[in-house]
C-alpha cells in the first residue's frame, strides 16, 4: 500500500491538533502532600479535583505529558462498554453490574458538567453508541445485552437496524445520550485550571520505586509525600500487587480521514473479531474526520508485519465509507483486568497512602474519571459507593478469574520460553532500511534496528522487567515485549511500563 494511501508516520489525530506547553524537569529532592505518577487524563483529573482541598499537589510524567494512552484513545464519553453487562451480570451479580454502568454513567454526566463550568472548547457532541452486530452469534450477544439492559434498568437503549452507518448491520444495540470530544483539550483545560489552584507539573522524570511513601526517580531524586497516586498506565511499581500477573495488554489501530458528505451521527464498535470502531470529530480546521480503529491484538504478539493492521483497516475505509487515503494514523495501548473492571485504590491491602488506577481495558475516558473521583475522596477521606467495586483488593478469585489468570500466566511463561529458544536465521545484511528484527551476531541473539539513512541501533532483546526477549513492531518502529506489554523505542528506550529500565544497548562497530 503507498504512502499517498496511509502516512507514513504514525501521528495522532489528537496530537497533532493540539499543542502542549513543555514542563520542567525534576533535579532535586522535593517534598509535597500529594505526588501523582502519570500525567494522562487520571493524573491530571485527580490533580484538578485535589487542587482546591488546600494540599500541596506534585505531578510527575515518565516522558511528555498527555504523550500516552490519553493521546492515543478514540475518546467516547460513554457507559456502552461493548457488550459488557451480561458478563457483569454473570460474574459480580446485578446489583455491583449496575454500579459499574452508574459509576460511569455519572462519570460522563461530571464531564459534560465540568465543560460547561469551565468553558471548555473541546468539541464536546451529544451522539447516541451503538454495539452492532454482523454474525448470527453477533446477533445473539447483542440480544443478549439488551435483556442485560432491561434486567439492570438502563433507560434510553433500544434493538435497531437503522444505525446510520452506509452498510448494512444484522442488529444494533443503541444507547441514547453519550458523548465524544477531543480528550487532549480536555485535559489540558483541567490541567490549566489545576495549576492556577497551586499544583506543580514535571515531566521527563521517570519513576522507579515506591517506598515508605517516596517515590524514587530513575536519576536518583526523591519525591516524599503523605500519599502517593499511581495513574501511570501500568504500574511502574508493579511488583507491589503482582500487577504484571493479573492483566494483559492489547495494541489497537486508528485512523482519521476526512469525512463523507453522509458521514454517520454516532458512536460505533461491533461484537465480533475483528473488532472495527467508528466515530466522527470536528477538526480545528471545521471539516469533519472520519475515525476507524480495530485490529486489536495482545502486545507482542502479532505474526507478522504490524503495517498489515492499517492496510486492513485502510481497506475497510475504502470498501465501506469509500475513503481514498488517510491523514493520520495511530496505535494505543490497552490493559485489560482478570475481570474486566479496572483495579483503583490502594496498591496492596493494608497499606492507604499508596493509591493505583490501571486496567481500563479500551474504555479510558469515563473509567479514568471514575478513577480519578476514587482516589480523590479516598485521600480526602469521602464516602464514594464505588470504592468497592474498583477495589484491587476485591473479593477472593472467582472461577472466571482463576481461568483467565491461569490463561495469561501460561501464555506468558510459553512466551518466554519460545523467545529462549525459537531458531534466528538472520543477519545484519539482512534488515531493510526502516525497519528492525532479530538477528545473529557472533552467535548471539540482537535486536536490530536500520534507520531510514541505514544507521543501525542494537539492543540486546531481553525486555528488563522479566528477561522475556522483545519483538520488532515495524508500523511503530518499537520493541515491544510479548510478555507484560513493556515497550521500547528502537533505540531500547522506555515507552510504555511496566518496565523501568531501558534495553541494553550493544556497540555496534562499522
Amino acid at each position: 500500500m503507498s504512502d499517498q494511501i496511509l502516512p507514513k508516520e504514525s501521528k495522532s489525530y489528537w496530537r497533532a491538533t493540539n499543542d502542549l506547553p513543555l514542563f520542567p524537569k525534576i533535579n532535586d529532592n522535593i517534598e509535597t502532600d500529594i505526588v501523582i505518577v502519570g500525567a494522562g487524563l487520571t493524573g491530571i483529573t485527580a490533580a484538578y479535583l485535589l487542587s482546591s482541598s488546600g494540599r500541596k499537589v506534585t505531578v510527575v510524567e515518565g516522558s511528555r505529558i498527555l504523550e500516552g494512552t490519553t493521546g492515543f484513545t478514540t475518546a467516547k464519553v460513554t457507559a456502552q462498554h461493548g457488550p459488557i453487562y451480561q458478563q457483569l451480570i454473570t460474574t459480580f451479580g446485578e446489583e455491583q453490574a449496575r454500579l459499574y454502568y452508574d459509576a460511569n454513567t455519572e462519570a460522563k454526566e461530571f464531564i459534560k458538567q465540568t465543560i460547561e463550568q469551565l468553558g471548555i472548547h473541546c468539541d464536546y457532541e451529544t451522539m447516541p453508541a451503538y454495539i452492532y452486530a454482523d454474525t448470527e452469534v453477533g446477533i445473539e450477544k447483542v440480544e443478549k445485552e439488551m435483556e442485560a439492559y432491561n434486567t439492570l434498568g438502563i433507560e434510553g437503549a433500544a434493538l435497531t437496524k437503522d444505525t446510520g452507518l452506509p452498510y448494512t448491520v444484522k442488529q444494533a444495540l443503541k444507547l441514547e445520550g453519550q458523548g465524544q470530544f477531543h480528550p487532549i483539550k480536555y485535559a489540558k483545560a483541567l490541567m490549566e485550571k489545576a495549576i492556577e489552584n497551586g499544583v506543580e507539573f514535571f515531566e521527563e522524570s521517570r519513576a522507579k520505586t515506591v517506598k515508605s511513601n517516596t517515590v524514587e526517580l530513575m536519576e536518583g531524586q526523591l519525591i516524599r509525600a503523605n500519599k502517593v497516586l499511581v495513574c501511570s498506565h501500568f504500574p511502574f511499581n508493579d511488583g507491589d500487587g503482582l500487577y504484571f500477573a493479573r492483566m494483559h495488554s492489547e495494541r489497537s489501530y486508528a485512523l482519521a480521514s476526512i469525512a463523507p458528505t453522509n458521514y454517520p451521527k454516532g458512536m460505533y464498535i461491533n461484537v465480533e473479531k475483528p473488532t472495527r470502531s467508528v466515530r466522527t470529530a470536528l477538526g480545528n480546521d471545521g471539516k469533519r474526520y472520519l475515525m476507524i480503529g480495530g485490529e486489536g491484538h495482545v502486545t507482542g504478539r502479532f505474526e507478522g508485519d504490524t503495517n498489515e493492521n492499517y492496510e486492513t483497516l485502510a481497506a475497510f475505509g475504502r470498501e465501506q465509507f469509500k475513503v481514498k487515503n488517510y491523514d493520520y494514523r495511530w496505535s494505543a495501548q490497552d490493559l485489560v483486568t482478570l475481570d474486566q473492571l479496572p483495579y483503583v485504590g490502594a496498591m496492596t491491602a493494608g497499606k492507604s497512602d499508596v493509591l493505583v488506577a490501571t486496567g481500563y481495558a479500551k474504555w479510558g475516558m469515563t473509567n479514568s474519571t471514575v478513577a480519578a473521583r476514587i482516589m480523590a475522596d479516598l485521600v480526602l477521606e469521602r464516602e464514594n459507593r464505588y470504592i468497592e467495586l474498583y477495589n484491587p483488593a476485591r473479593s477472593k478469585l472467582k472461577k472466571e478469574d482463576i481461568t483467565s489468570f491461569a490463561k495469561t500466566n501460561a501464555s506468558v511463561a510459553k512466551e518466554l520460553v519460545k523467545g529462549k529458544t525459537e531458531l534466528v536465521d538472520l543477519k545484519l545484511e539482512d534488515i531493510q532500511s526502516g525497519s528492525g528484527d532479530i538477528i545473529m551476531m557472533d552467535g548471539k541473539k540482537v535486536g536490530a534496528y536500520k534507520d531510514d539513512q541505514g544507521k543501525v541501533y542494537l539492543v540486546k532483546p531481553a525486555c528488563s522487567h522479566m528477561g522475556c526477549n522483545v519483538s520488532f513492531n515495524n508500523a511503530e518502529s518499537s520493541w515491544d515485549c510479548p510478555c507484560h506489554g513493556s515497550r521500547f523505542s528502537y533505540k531500547g528506550d522506555v515507552l510504555e511500563g511496566p518496565a523501568f529500565e531501558p534495553l541494553e544497548k550493544v556497540e555496534y562497530v562499522d
